[in-house]
């Protein structure tokens, strides 16, 4: 695990951030978790619409989260949600200190919808990366019934006014968190120097 003493420099630590889903306690105390959330407000938004936000889940209410996600899920009729299946998710829930569910809150103005969601997508990131530098480790997830109306209506997010986007699972890294290799950036762009033919 990275402590905010071996992130040498910024860009160190947007270089050695990884998605870490095995995660435990300790969380962020709350005065981190002001900071982690204030480097959400940091992201680059067209309009400063502000669309991203954030239901902060800990404690007792993770059980009640799995409670009702899991319920919801399993009478939508999704055949993935067998018991096996239940049973791993409450019990990797259970080990997790603090979930923020993410949604997008849409504003049908002159913003285009999808730079709102965009906007909403660079305040995860910070967040993520916050995350990271304060020396814990986060998990994106789009299962726990993210695309069951049923959950978002439970979290508070009307999908009249809200994109659900998922949650972020924070904690300590329960596990050995080797670095990854990532690709080269040289295969990822050209260098645009005039009209295509």
């Amino acid at each position: 695990m990275n402590s905010p003493e071996t992130i040498s420099t910024p860009l160190h630590a947007l270089y050695s951030r990884r998605s870490t889903k095995f995660l435990r306690a300790p969380g962020p105390s709350p005065d981190e978790l002001g900071q982690i959330l204030q480097a959400g407000m940091s992201a680059p938004d067209h309009g400063s619409q502000r669309p991203w936000r954030y239901a902060i889940i800990r404690g007792e209410n993770i059980a009640k989260l799995a409670d009702v996600a899991l319920g919801a899920v399993k009478r939508s009729g999704d055949p993935r949600m067998t018991p096996e299946k239940e049973k791993s998710v409450r019990e990797w829930m259970a080990s997790v200190p603090l979930f923020l569910a993410v949604a997008q809150k849409i504003d049908h103005g002159k913003i285009p919808e999808h730079e709102q969601m965009l906007a909403a997508g660079a305040s995860v990131m910070n967040v993520l990366n916050a995350v990271h530098m304060l020396g814990y480790a986060a998990f994106w997830s789009t299962g726990v019934g993210t695309y069951v109306e049923e959950v978002q209506l439970a979290l508070g997010f009307d999908p009249l006014d809200y994109r659900f986007l998922g949650y972020l699972a924070i904690g300590t890294p329960g596990c050995e968190v080797p670095p990854v290799k990532r690709p080269d950036y040289k295969d990822f762009i050209t260098e645009w120097t005039g009209p295509v033919a």
